[in-house]
């Protein structure tokens, strides 16, 4: 098998693995349902909680929006390995003749595209709430919210699987992923904010190097990774 061949064979099981958790969830629409009303819930208790009359959206919305997307991911990593764990389908995964790196950037892909769909409904729901004008930086927004949320399923996919196997990975998931995801949460709502301020691309520009940086490094080490992880879950 040629070089290009194989590429060509690691991405299709990538595809794969993204199209069955998606195709899962279209099919019971359970995660999808609870990840929206989770993080629509955290929205509306933070309407109620603070006046965006007097306070300004661009210094707490950044935050308001981070702490719904996150959490409403987490259950998303939760969810992203029930089936397989209640199934036994991990010793399936360990027996297939396939790169189990593939499995895990499929299992990250399919996190990043849940996210992005709440997220995609969430923010014009938040202009709305908040009264916020987004139009001007929709493009910059854009790029902020995947570059952040790869990040953050990087990292949440490798800790799910390590968890998998666990009595109560929904509570230890969270406890071993937060810590990890502070860098990415600091960026995440510092890089917010200036975009929501319209502030000048150089005042932000190295948030965004230090997330580009936390993806590529946390995606490279979890592929090298993740035989072990899954060997020992």
């Amino acid at each position: 098998m040629t070089s290009g061949e194989k590429r060509m064979s690691y991405l299709r099981v990538v595809a794969l693995v993204a199209a069955k958790d998606l195709k899962t969830e279209l099919r019971s629409r359970e995660q999808a349902v609870s990840m929206f009303f989770f993080a629509l819930l955290v929205l509306v208790v933070f309407n109620f909680a603070f006046d965006f009359t007097v306070i300004d959206f661009v210094t707490l919305g950044p935050g308001v929006l981070w702490v719904a997307f996150i959490f409403s991911g987490v259950l998303a990593l939760n969810h992203s390995f029930q089936i397989e764990r209640e199934q036994d389908r991990i010793h399936g995964i360990l027996m297939a003749p396939i790169d189990r790196s593939a499995f895990y950037l499929g299992k990250v892909a399919a996190t990043v595209l849940f996210m992005s769909a709440v997220e995609a409904v969430l923010v014009p729901v938040s202009v709305l709430m908040f009264n916020y004008q987004l139009t001007a930086r929709v493009g910059l927004a854009t790029l902020v919210l995947i570059l952040n949320t790869v990040g953050f399923a990087a990292v949440g996919t490798l800790f799910a699987a390590m968890t998998t196997q666990t009595r109560r990975s929904e509570m230890l998931l969270p406890l071993l992923l937060f810590p990890a995801v502070v860098p990415i949460a600091l960026a995440a709502v510092k890089t917010t904010s200036h975009v929501l301020a319209g502030r000048p691309f150089d005042r932000y520009s190295s948030w965004l190097g230090m997330t580009a940086s936390y993806d590529a490094i946390f995606l490279g080490a979890a592929v090298l990774l993740f035989d072990y992880v899954l060997e020992e879950s």
